[in-house]
């Protein structure tokens, strides 16, 4: 870790020990890990870190986040409520996040208080409010919860250098989004489709596959891989399972999408997806959604 990004670090510790205790609002992904790791260095056994445990988790990260929190050393708590108690939220309009961060950071806060404590931080990093339409950070605004790495003007290329550091096997980790940002804006976001989508995707994990995503346009599986793992996703076999995997769950036709992985590609223009994701898509709108739809010369 260089010198630069060393004071960085230390200035976010100082600033976390000058609390009595704080709770992480801790998914498990790279920026949370370091807070926490920070937050454990700054307070020791006053510093919690808490997973939300809700329908656009997946199963996968939740049990994530507990191993990475027994490696931080840090205390890991488990809370669980529901984003679709929220009709704004089931809505999926362009303020889809901003209702799911109030409802996680809520939940968070509560259960700070329950253990005596004041501040709750989140991983929202010094690159992060540059990344376009970011609807969630209203809400971490209006909660007053602590961003360290924000604060500390810590961007997310030295958020992992600070965890390579710590030596956190998630400093390379993709950044992993909420299930819900599969679906269209404008789709409603049901139990039914998160449900399917951790499906598909597990498959995905399953083959080896790092970065990807499995878009649900209502019925269309639009399969996303990174650039270079297109061609394993072009492999017979996989095809061929993919497919009878994802008509097994419902979905009606299974795509490939050879543009290839991109964040926030069924969000609103330029959108970035939640949780620190690297990059923003072009258009924004479903590239496939239609296809099948329009009427064809036999």
């Amino acid at each position: 870790m260089n010198d630069d990004v060393a004071a960085k670090a230390a200035a976010a510790r100082e600033a976390l020990a000058e609390h009595d205790g704080v709770l992480v609002a801790f998914s498990g992904g790279v920026d949370s890990s370091v807070v926490a790791a920070l937050a454990r260095d700054a307070l020791g056994d006053d510093a919690v870190a808490c997973t939300a445990k809700s329908e656009t988790l997946p199963a996968a990260e939740l049990d994530d986040a507990a191993r990475v929190a027994n490696d931080v050393g840090i205390e890991h708590a488990i809370v669980e409520f529901s984003e679709l108690d929220d009709p704004d939220f089931v809505a999926n309009g362009d303020d889809r996040c901003y209702h799911c961060r109030t409802m996680r950071l809520s939940r968070m806060y509560e259960a700070a208080r329950e253990r005596g404590i004041a501040t709750v931080c989140d991983g929202t990093n010094a690159s992060d409010p540059g990344e376009g339409h970011r609807p969630g950070l209203a809400a971490v605004d209006e909660l007053n919860v602590s961003s360290p790495l924000l604060e500390a003007g810590i961007t997310k290329a030295e958020v992992r250098e600070i965890a390579a550091h710590y030596d956190l096997d998630v400093a390379d980790k993709p950044s992993m989004a909420c299930l819900s940002s599969r679906i269209p804006t404008g789709l409603e976001v049901t139990e039914e489709r998160l449900t399917r989508i951790e499906r598909a995707e597990r498959l995905l994990r399953t083959w080896g596959f790092d970065q990807f995503r499995v878009r649900d346009h209502d019925g269309l599986a639009r399969i996303e891989v990174g650039a270079d793992e297109l061609a394993a996703a072009l492999n017979a076999d996989f095809v061929a399972a993919a497919r009878d995997h994802m008509l097994d769950l419902g979905f009606d036709h299974v795509t490939l999408d050879l543009q290839g992985y991109e964040t926030g590609s069924v969000s609103p223009g330029d959108a970035a997806e939640p949780e620190g994701a690297d990059a923003a898509d072009t258009d924004g709108g479903p590239v496939v959604e239609d296809v099948f739809a329009r009427d064809y010369p036999t």
